[in-house]
């Protein structure tokens, strides 16, 4: 009787526990907020402006200028031109402290979140230029690869290679698809060219703020995770190292980079999930083509 007792009681202990994660997934699911068509028509706005500050800065990318330089180009654009908010500009979340620049510039083996400095780019560097702007209370936020001259073999690769990673999991999104198809394409993709999927940081929800739920991995297993919707807006920029996955923090509290000093690389669009399939919402007159498997 007493082996009886303790087995009913241990599962109603099992059922108790397993209902309240239901609820706490539940409650996790419904912090994911359906952008109505207001909203939508405002991320195509941010989106836009944002995709256009790239273009903006494209021609000043060249040996001798500083990322300080760029920094300051692209905040002048910004704030005079666009009349927009650099969104990084001062962010500080769960404590961090603020951000001093306006946007992030990540060279060679540098994953993410580089700080702009006085060091002048060199010839045979790539870099990231990753730009987030607030137009009327909505975020729109976007990345690219640049070449500084000739790059090496392997860094012409990496970067094509990680804008086609982008690609195959933009093609992925649609309503009923789970985020862990997205991440999944991009890590098979990834590995199986001989480069590895940064873990640590990921894309994200984003709208009225600059991160959102759901976290969108790029790495993961298909038919896991959250199940999409038309409605959900959310960005996806896998970093991809020519080495290992493993990272450090450097002691500016921000910039992130290969543990190996590999060389990383990193693109990003913000996406809407449509009826029927995907829409990106940072693109502008000189973002790059879609990969031809695209068409």
């Amino acid at each position: 009787m007493q082996n009886l007792f303790l087995k009913i009681l241990e599962e109603a202990r099992y059922n108790s526990t397993k209902n309240k994660l239901k609820r706490n997934i539940n409650a996790a699911i419904m912090t994911i907020h359906i952008k109505n068509p207001q909203e939508i028509e405002k991320m195509r706005v941010a989106g836009k402006l944002a995709s256009e500050v790239l273009d903006f800065i494209t021609p000043f990318v060249k040996p001798g200028i500083t990322t300080e330089e760029i920094d300051k180009l692209c905040h002048d654009y910004m704030v005079n031109v666009q009349n927009t908010i650099p969104a990084p500009l001062n962010y500080a979340p769960d404590g961090h402290t603020p951000y001093p620049k306006s946007i992030c510039t990540s060279i060679n083996h540098q994953i993410c979140h580089g700080v702009p400095g006085p060091k002048a780019l060199k010839e045979g560097d790539i870099v990231n230029i990753d730009i987030t702007v607030i137009k009327d209370g909505f975020h729109g936020d976007t990345s690219r690869m640049f070449h500084l001259g000739e790059t090496s073999i392997q860094a012409k690769r990496l970067c094509k290679l990680t804008y086609e990673a982008m690609w195959l999991g933009i093609k992925q999104v649609k309503p009923g698809a789970k985020l862990g198809d997205i991440g999944f394409v991009i890590q098979d993709f990834a590995e199986k060219n001989g480069f590895s999927v940064v873990r640590e940081f990921c894309g994200h929800g984003i709208g009225k703020q600059f991160h959102e739920e759901p976290q969108v991995l790029h790495y993961g297993k298909p038919g896991t995770g959250l199940t999409l919707e038309a409605g959900m807006i959310f960005t996806i920029e896998p970093m991809i190292n020519a080495g290992k996955r493993d990272i450090k923090q450097m002691p500016d509290g921000w910039t992130i980079v290969t543990k190996d000093r590999s060389l990383s690389a990193q693109w990003e669009h913000t996406i809407l999930v449509t009826e029927i399939g995907y829409e990106v919402l940072t693109v502008s007159d000189k973002t790059p083509s879609p990969p031809a498997f695209i068409n």
